[in-house]
């Protein structure tokens, strides 16, 4: 992880996205009422057009796409599926408006998080009209870039216009792995797509970063993908806190914590636990961790979003609803007094 650049506030909890049920309303009240960073929810259980494919192409400028046997692949005009992913966004942010206008929130300042499925995931999963994945043309992956990046831009300001929040932008990128090392799965066995170096990958995002121009964060599975986070200045990470770190990914998050680095790290599960879990126990293992790095215990104030372990999409709104509030009470824990853990 190199050092990072800074704009991620540390001290609180929050959600990585995606959120159960298919109401919007209902999403926000638990994420607005269970957080202080407040995130703008995901509701994939609607299916096509809200799954994050969906959602990211509703983002993008001038990339129309459709759904044709079971995959999403580029078009030359908007359809049927362009619109339905277009009117589901656009009925996400309505609710978020409506009920900041109700609870007084407009214009207070709040932070709110965005998420999108970035452009090379986009890519390993959306086909050319020719049938071949995006991620398989430079020249394909370039204009993506540059159309996710306009259009984050032009989101995070009708975000910020309509409710005068503080935007962090998340990018998730679950299929970098399969890229950097060449397993993205190709048109037919005799064509494989050929892996994609790290280096060009980390142009790409850093160009991104420049142009969307707020704080970002890049989630890229359990852990960060370590020769690409050598690479990148720009982002904050997702590290999954559910199973033990590795010594050697463990000296790789003390360097990037002393550096000045914000882990946004998942520490609750996403399904009631067999016994009862409480955010004293939660933040005594994470002070835990940051001992065995040798790490100061302001780190535990100053370095970490506390997050549930991955998506709430399929927990039910009573478990997601007490996972939010978890991790922003073990945060409130680990910010108050953190040597008394």
């Amino acid at each position: 992880m190199s050092e990072p650049v800074g704009g991620v506030p540390a001290g609180l909890g929050t959600g990585l996205g995606a959120m159960p049920g298919l109401d919007p309303a209902e999403a926000v009240r638990i994420v607005s009422g269970e957080t202080d960073f407040a995130f703008v929810p995901e509701l994939p259980n609607r299916g096509v057009g809200a799954d994050p494919v969906g959602r990211a192409g509703a983002i993008l400028i001038d990339m129309p796409f459709e759904y044709v046997h079971e995959v999403y692949r580029m078009t030359s005009r908007p359809g049927r599926v362009t619109r339905l992913a277009r009117d589901f966004l656009a009925r996400d942010l309505d609710a978020l408006e409506e009920h900041w206008d109700a609870e007084g929130l407009i214009d207070t300042g709040r932070l709110l998080k965005a998420q999108v499925l970035g452009p090379l995931s986009f890519a390993a999963l959306v086909e050319l009209r020719n049938g071949h994945k995006m991620v398989r043309d430079r020249g394909a992956r370039l204009d993506l870039v540059e159309s996710m990046a306009d259009g984050l831009v032009d989101h995070v300001r009708e975000l910020e216009r309509r409710l005068g929040a503080r935007v962090v932008v998340q990018l998730d990128e679950p299929e970098l792995e399969a890229i950097l090392n060449g397993s993205v799965t190709p048109l037919t066995r005799l064509d494989p797509i050929p892996p994609v170096p790290a280096p060009m990958i980390a142009q790409c995002l850093e160009e991104m970063a420049a142009t969307i121009a707020r704080p970002l964060i890049l989630r890229t599975g359990a852990r960060p993908h370590p020769e690409l986070c050598r690479l990148l200045t720009s982002y904050s990470v997702t590290v999954d806190f559910s199973r033990p770190l590795p010594d050697d990914e463990k000296d790789k998050m003390g360097e990037y914590l002393d550096s000045g680095g914000v882990v946004m790290a998942g520490v609750v599960p996403v399904r009631p636990p067999v016994a009862p879990i409480t955010a004293e126990q939660i933040a005594q293992g994470v002070a835990a961790t940051t001992d065995e790095l040798g790490l100061p215990r302001t780190v535990l104030r100053d370095g970490f979003v506390l997050t549930p372990h991955s998506d709430l999409a399929d927990a039910s709104p009573t478990w997601a609803a007490a996972a939010l509030r978890l991790a922003s009470q073990t945060a409130e824990l680990l910010t108050q007094d953190p040597d008394a853990l």
